[in-house]
């Protein structure tokens, strides 16, 4: 088999063709009245502004790789994936984002340095075209199930409180009595991970292991990258999940042991 040296470019044509894909999901929304044609064009538009500009932007932080540089992006990074969870939820984002902030970059600084340093073994663990890539995979991919935990533990909590009040009432600690919703937010927010988990490889190919196979790159240490980066992840979601439940336990909740009424937006 001849070896593969360069990954086969897309040109203006290219995107023409790709642009010309979206006219199957407007034909259904207008068919069916979904009413999303303006956001798709909007949101697909937004999205190739940003990925562009994004490439641009890391085409000069990978020549330069100043270590300084890659850890400032890096945390630019964690800043607005924290901002986006809380975002993307019922909750004020002012009460919980330094707490959450420094939490969430603890866990997820400490698995992508374990990553780089221990797993793939670099010399140099700040270098760019490593550390931001998967710096972004870690986070890109444990932000929804952030966002489900934190909205379903709420959900819970408000649907049973009576419930909750019961159990405070027969001497229960305010954990104790919130251990089952902490439970329950985590599982729901878990499974989608796990079951991209069960099915990768079989249903289908991830994005990681395409792209690396695209670039040319052997099969197997294509496997072997997708393999731990998906335990990575895994981990990181754990962490990130548990964390995100945690602050709203010790913050949204007043002395008495009462959800804190005005932390959810109006």
């Amino acid at each position: 088999m001849a070896e593969i040296n360069l990954i086969q470019n897309i040109g203006p044509s290219g995107f023409i063709f790709c642009a010309l894909l979206l006219i199957l999901p407007f034909l259904v929304s207008y068919y069916f009245k979904l009413g999303i044609i303006k956001k798709s064009v909007i949101i697909v538009s937004r999205m190739s502004f940003q990925l562009f500009l994004t490439g641009l932007l890391l085409t000069v932080v990978f020549d330069i790789n100043n270590p300084l540089i890659n850890v400032l992006w890096v945390f630019v990074m964690l800043f607005f994936a924290t901002y986006t969870i809380l975002e993307g939820t019922d909750f004020k984002t002012g009460p919980f984002l330094p707490t959450m902030l420094i939490l969430f970059s603890i866990a997820n600084i400490l698995v992508l340095f374990y990553f780089t340093g221990f797993i793939i073994k670099l010399d140099d663990i700040f270098e760019a075209r490593y550390l931001i890539p998967i710096a972004g995979m870690l986070m890109g991919n444990s932000l929804r199930a952030n966002i489900v935990a934190l909205n379903d533990f709420y959900q819970d909590v408000k649907n049973n409180e009576q419930r909750y009040l019961y159990r405070l009432c027969v001497g229960a600690s305010k954990k104790e009595a919130l251990f089952p919703y902490m439970q329950r937010s985590m599982l729901s927010s878990l499974k989608p991970t796990l079951a991209n988990m069960a099915t990768m490889g079989i249903v289908f190919l991830p994005g990681m292991m395409t792209g690396q196979i695209l670039g040319g790159v052997d099969p197997i240490l294509a496997i072997k990258y997708q393999i731990t980066i998906m335990v990575a992840i895994f981990v990181t979601t754990v962490l990130g999940v548990l964390i995100c439940v945690i602050v709203v336990v010790e913050k949204g909740f007043d002395d008495y042991d009462l959800m804190v009424e005005d932390i959810k937006k109006v």
